[in-house]
């Protein structure tokens, strides 16, 4: 396979000119750039030359997704188009990723209003019938105020009644019947699992996914009970036995914020750690 060629600081792609790359991945690269009319930052998303017409449609979707999925917590798409010959997806530049925040200690509340936004974003989705199926710290975008939008849907899948598809999606977070080339809301939920696991244990589990996995004691430290019953469910192996869809894990962790006081919260992790 010819190595992609890759767009270099200062060259221009349409009014955009390129100021770093920020990603490079194995079908396309994120650069951010200086939008030279309107005079602001923006991400591009950049397919590379030369990708099977289908792998190129799946791009498409995605911008077509993401216009119609308007939420706060789902990254907007300001452009696409083609220019000079490249498909091109202009989006809001964010600060990092969530997979970027990880790398630095964390407090327990940050945590916690960053994953109720997380699952708040896949909710949405779920209720317009789209499963995102690539689920990722990579994928959370962080903004200024510890904002988090969900992007990447270009695996994303329309359900109707059935659902025909391919085992996308990023190993490592993905569902067991997902590798199985067999999608479900519940998919979703089980990667969703897995991100908050690696956000509050600081590992992320492995198959054959048994409980306890490693960690699990760190992650009980930080979380009450109910927190953790929410990841224990949503990692379920079966997915008829987890949540059966983000609505209804985001509905639990919406319970589980409010029955807990800033006093009682604080108490409790401060028992956990004594």
């Amino acid at each position: 396979m010819l190595k992609p060629k890759l767009f270099k600081a200062r060259q221009l792609v349409g009014k955009y000119r390129i100021q770093r790359r920020i990603a490079n991945g194995p079908l396309a690269a994120v650069y951010q750039a200086f939008d030279t009319v309107l005079c602001r930052r923006v991400a591009l998303k950049i397919p590379h030359a030369g990708l099977d017409p289908a792998i190129l449609e799946d791009f498409r979707k995605e911008a077509r997704l993401a216009v119609r999925l308007e939420h706060p917590n789902i990254l907007p798409v300001f452009n696409a188009s083609f220019i000079d010959g490249r498909f091109v997806i202009v989006t809001p530049l964010g600060e990092q990723t969530l997979a970027d925040r990880l790398v630095k200690r964390m407090a327990t509340t940050t945590a916690l209003n960053l994953m109720g936004q997380a699952l708040a974003a896949v909710a949405f989705a779920h209720s317009k019938r789209v499963i995102h199926c690539d689920i990722k710290p990579e994928n959370f975008i962080l903004f200024p105020g510890n904002r988090v939008r969900l992007g990447d849907f270009a695996f994303a899948k329309r359900c109707v009644r059935t659902i025909k598809a391919s085992g996308s999606g990023t190993l490592g977070y993905i569902a067991p019947e997902q590798a199985m080339g067999r999608p479900m809301f519940q998919s979703d939920v089980f990667s969703l699992g897995l991100v908050m696991y690696r956000v509050f244990a600081g590992t992320l589990p492995e198959w054959p996914y048994s409980w306890p996995p490693p960690g699990l004691k760190r992650l009980e430290n930080r979380l009450p009970d109910e927190f953790v019953a929410i990841v224990r469910r949503a990692l379920k192996i079966k997915p008829t036995q987890r949540f059966r869809d983000a609505i209804t894990m985001e509905k639990a962790f919406t319970n589980a914020i409010e029955k807990l006081s800033p006093e009682e919260s604080t108490a409790k992790h401060q028992k956990r750690r004594n």
